[in-house]
């Protein structure tokens, strides 16, 4: 692999017009494509395989035209001190909404609160509830404006009215933390090269491939149902990857600089060697994201796809135009330690200038080097310290609570979180998260009986406090019963009556042959939360025993893929641990913009899971690729993780530093996901980058010696050769070398 990177790198270095065309078209087209495609919907959220999404479906054959996954509204209404919401007045200002809200052509129907007995007993509050044709995302601009206006009225009247429901859903925002982000990085790449040419390379190709990949995005989103967040987390991981990508041939070109070697000649081994390691922790990378498929919840799975091909773009990209762009800077990027006049020095001449002098001054170990000796000559006290300090931040996790985000996790300031509290206060806690009852009646001999039986059975259970009468379809054999719980929605007492529920239906199910499913928004949050549960251990055998194999490959030893593996459980353990002491327990929930804590998201674990794996084994490949070439080269085991630090400690806190500060840029978003989705990947590339491999690592290494780098001769020779070290190149650089010789001779 290394020989064939190397032809592309001089390849792209020399045809670099071409190289660059084909990307600057490519991010025309996508462009293009996006602006002309059609504006995307919300995303469906379907869970194929579970009861609730089974209800949910049969809800659309036995009620046609019910619109069930239309959006929904509900405009709560509160009495001044003293007043009722049955005076008069304000009964005349709530009748005069409800005709108002009736009027819209998206509305499919408004229940009047005295109609429907939607007044709280006290009196003091009611509620409105609007149903409408269309998603809330899909919902025209003029049906909200006259929700709100409607909502205005009333409150000009006199009462406080707040709109709960999706039906207000808006667009998240990242706001400006993410340019924030990108600025740091920016910072970071100039202090790393000395130069704003070598620091905007892997800004520019970062932000080509990110254009890219988030434009095509855009382009397919109605055709794939895609939803908002797909094109922000691609934009995240993209951005994190393209940049550390792109940094660390940059750094490998400036290296190969200072040996002396002429530009394209250093070009093609900055590709051939931290090339080969950028396409094997990219295939991690995708390996994890690709992964997310298993679970069969289809949002993640379109999320994963999306964001892998991103990442698939960031490594093409860091291959072909990177090298064409350096090509371009010529002598402006300068060799490994010469410094330009923009941190203060004077340009040196590259080293393989003939009029360049030598410098006298001895020359001091850069931190890399100072730290490995250090670590390998306190190996046991650095290991333990790293395992202790992740293991205590990983305590938090111990008590993991999970569920999906409903209007009582909204900040305070938003009408919808006001709705929601009104109606807890009004109604009870259970009252915002309902529970529907399908009772499927087609195959009893007297549907009436069972749906009796089932309202029956449903009101003998613990934390019932309303059981609706069973309204039936057009057909009569099938009927819907809402049932609210005492419980707020997403509290373990809630979960155990829809267990409750449906232990109940297999009874009646036995007796009438009617079967009773639960579903609904909160039955729904239990189902995703449960099937995610299940599938985390077959996604985490998949994920990392596929990339195990790999890093196998890679390294030719089996310890050091086992030592990367078990690392990198430390540090998610360690970042799960830190989202729930921030966004369930609340400790610097102000710092961070947590408004509302609660109930970790659902498929927090999980995505973490797939996406820090992916992510640790860039650093895992980056640093450990260093050691084993000067391994492989004929240094001793502890000497080659100091030289592996000396090349790449300085390059790899770079680019960790850059991915935490793009990551955390996206902790500024709206949307309490992707708010919770950056910080748990900056605190987790901060335990992975600085503690695992940073530390732990080369602790690891030290005292395993000559070992670490043990594999069965049987599987040696099985083993395909990929030669990440790039000991091919130097193998026909001297045949090269030896050509040359005897040609000069001759």
């Amino acid at each position: 692999m290394a020989t064939f990177l190397y032809k592309l790198g001089r390849l792209s270095f020399r045809r670099r017009h071409f190289a660059a065309l084909i990307w600057v078209a490519l991010l025309t087209l996508a462009g293009v494509g996006a602006a002309s495609a059609p504006a995307a919907g919300n995303s469906s959220f379907s869970i194929p395989g579970t009861e609730a999404q089974k209800a949910f479906d049969l809800l659309e054959q036995r009620f046609p035209g019910a619109s069930a996954d239309g959006a929904t509204a509900r405009v709560v209404f509160k009495a001044p001190d003293g007043e009722k919401m049955t005076d008069a007045g304000n009964k005349a200002t709530v009748e005069k909404t409800v005709r108002a809200l009736s009027d819209g052509s998206e509305v499919a129907r408004v229940t009047d609160p005295y109609q429907a007995k939607a007044v709280s007993r006290d009196g003091t509050i009611a509620y409105a509830q609007v149903s409408y044709k269309v998603s809330g995302m899909e919902l025209d601009d003029a049906a909200k404006d006259a929700l709100e206006d409607s909502a205005q009225d009333a409150r000009e009247a006199g009462l406080t009215v707040e709109i709960g429901g999706d039906a207000l859903q808006a667009v998240p925002h990242t706001g400006s933390s993410e340019i924030i982000g990108i600025a740091v990085a920016a910072v970071v790449l100039v202090i790393t090269f000395g130069s704003l040419v070598a620091a905007g390379l892997p800004l520019l190709t970062a932000l080509i491939g990110v254009g890219i990949g988030v434009s095509a995005i855009t382009g397919l989103a109605s055709a794939l149902d895609l939803g908002t967040t797909t094109s922000t987390l691609a934009m995240m991981i993209g951005l994190a990857v393209g940049i550390d990508y792109a940094l660390f041939i940059v750094s490998r070109y400036r290296a190969e600089l200072a040996e002396g070697r002429e530009r394209e000649e250093a070009a093609g081994r900055a590709v051939g060697t931290a090339g080969s390691a950028v396409v094997f922790a990219g295939l991690t990378v995708v390996i994890a994201l690709v992964g997310l498929s298993v679970v069969n919840i289809p949002m993640l799975t379109k999320m994963g796809i999306a964001a892998a091909g991103t990442v698939a773009i960031a490594v093409l990209i860091a291959l072909t135009m990177i090298p064409a762009l350096l090509g371009y800077a010529g002598r402006r990027v300068k060799p490994m330690g010469e410094k330009g006049k923009l941190l203060g020095r004077a340009a040196k001449k590259p080293s393989g200038d003939p009029s360049s002098e030598p410098s006298t001054k001895p020359q001091r170990p850069n931190l890399g080097t100072r730290w490995a000796s250090f670590v390998v000559r306190r190996p046991v006290a650095v290991l333990l310290l790293g395992v202790v300090g992740l293991g205590a931040a990983a305590l938090p996790a111990s008590s993991l609570e999970l569920g999906l985000p409903d209007d009582g996790s909204q900040p305070t300031s938003t009408t919808q979180r006001r709705a929601y509290d009104l109606l807890s206060e009004g109604f009870g806690p259970g009252f915002n998260g309902p529970l529907m009852v399908v009772v499927d009646a087609k195959g009893s001999d007297d549907p009436k009986a069972a749906f009796t039986q089932v309202g029956d059975e449903i009101k003998g259970l613990k934390d019932v406090v309303t059981v609706t009468p069973p309204a039936p379809n057009k057909a009569g054999d099938t009927a819907t019963i809402t049932v609210i719980p005492g419980s707020q929605p997403s509290s373990v007492t809630t979960e155990n009556l829809v267990h409750g529920i449906r232990d109940a239906g297999a009874d009646i199910k036995a007796d009438t042959d009617a079967n009773v499913l639960v579903t609904g928004s909160t039955a729904m949050n239990i189902d995703v939360s449960e099937k995610l549960n299940d599938a985390l251990i077959p996604y985490l055998v998949l994920v990392v025993g596929l990339a195990f194999l790999l890093l196998i490959v890679v390294f030719r030893s089996i310890l050091v893929p086992l030592k990367a593996a078990l690392g990198f459980l430390l540090s998610v353990m360690a970042a799960l641990g830190a989202v729930v002491a921030v966004f369930q327990w609340g400790w610097l929930s102000d710092l961070m913009g947590v408004e509302q804590t609660g109930p970790v998201m659902s498929m927090m674990p999980i995505f973490m899971v797939g996406v820090v794996f992916g992510l640790a084994m860039d650093y895992e490949v980056f640093l450990v690729t260093r050691m084993r070439e000067a391994y492989v080269h004929g240094e001793k085991p502890a000497q080659a993780i100091v030289t592996g630090f000396r090349h790449g400690a300085r390059v790899v806190t770079a680019a960790a530093v850059i991915m935490m500060a793009v990551f955390a840029g996206f902790i500024g978003s709206s949307e309490s996901m992707v708010k919770m989705i950056g910080f748990g990947l900056a605190i987790a590339v901060f335990f992975d980058a600085f503690v695992v491999r940073m530390a732990i690592v080369p602790a690891v290494l030290a005292l395993l010696g000559r070992k670490a780098w043990w594999l069965p001769r049987w599987l040696d020779r099985a083993l395909p050769n990929v030669d990440v070290e790039g000991e091919g190149l130097r193998r026909s650089s001297a045949d090269r070398g030896d050509t040359d010789r005897e040609l000069a001779r001759t």
